[in-house]
């Protein structure tokens, strides 16, 4: 809980001087105004769309008994999107993002965290639902919705590197991934993919540090993975390097290539600049998604 209440504070810090991500007057305004021709999306509003199966996060109230007395199941009536959309949020918590290089320097797992938890208040005060993937969590507004992101952030993960979770994304809502992306890219590929099919649109921020970007490494080295499950011992390291920065290179280029046919956003951003610059990133990817 200590972790939750500090995160929750660097958080809330980042997020205040800029601007609540308000909905634009004439996006406002066109939403409500489409009533019964509505976007047939899942969210807020009085027109009934389709009938699915409760989960377990739904409560008591809002399943449709009527319909469900008529069924071995029970059954939620989704409603048409009008004014609010839905945002998920999945931070990588894998061990990879442990990793920092100085003890100035804050982790990637803290970084991304504090950048996600961020994204998610001015998400919030600015009339947005916010949550989760994989079902953890699903969009809510309130106080009580960032307290639980913000304990459900400091979780770990012991796999060595993070995959994106698509399960929980409604169609045609909005996402953010924070990840090092240093792992396979075909989870984040398939993810990205099954998103667009949805008509999720959203952004990609890598996060590094700088010494992930530089490779100042010489002489012998052994390279180790966070989880201590991956390991190599070399005895010249600077001739890694060019392969190295290769390899770097052409991850963040199939990256941006991705974000750019899914029609996402991509950027990269190291842990040893300003971190109110990547939210500011962050708040202007959501924006031209909106």
């Amino acid at each position: 809980m200590t972790e939750a209440l500090a995160l929750r504070s660097q958080a809330e810090t980042l997020a205040a001087p800029l601007p609540a991500l308000l909905a634009d007057a004439e996006h406002l305004a066109a939403a409500v105004l489409l009533g019964d021709h509505g976007r047939r999306r899942a969210g807020v509003g009085d027109t009934f769309w389709q009938y699915r199966p409760a989960q377990q996060h739904d409560e008591a109230r809002s399943i449709d008994w009527r319909r469900s007395g008529r069924s071995d199941s029970n059954f939620v009536q989704d409603k048409e999107w009008q004014i609010a959309q839905s945002i998920i949020l999945w931070v990588d918590q894998a061990a990879s993002m442990g990793f920092h290089s100085d003890d100035n320097l804050p982790s990637k797992a803290q970084r991304a965290r504090t950048l996600g938890l961020a994204a998610a208040i001015l998400l919030i005060r600015g009339g947005e639902r916010v949550g989760l993937t994989g079902l953890r969590l699903p969009p809510r507004r309130g106080e009580a919705q960032l307290m639980q992101m913000a304990q459900l952030l400091t979780e770990q993960d012991g796999t060595d590197y993070g995959a994106p979770e698509v399960q929980g994304m409604l169609p045609h809502s909005r996402a953010l991934f924070v990840s090092d992306f240093l792992g396979d890219i075909a989870p984040v590929e398939e993810a990205l993919l099954r998103a667009a099919d949805r008509g999720v649109r959203g952004a990609l921020l890598q996060v590094l540090d700088p010494q992930e970007e530089a490779f100042p490494f010489d002489g012998r080295t052994i390279f180790e993975s966070m989880s201590g499950k991956l390991r190599h011992e070399t005895l010249k390291a600077g001739d890694l390097k060019s392969r190295y920065l290769e390899r770097l290179a052409a991850r963040k280029d199939r990256l941006a290539h991705l974000a750019r046919t899914t029609g996402w956003q991509f950027s990269t951003h190291h842990t040893g600049e300003s971190a109110a610059g990547a939210l500011l990133w962050l708040y202007g990817a959501m924006e031209r998604h909106a």
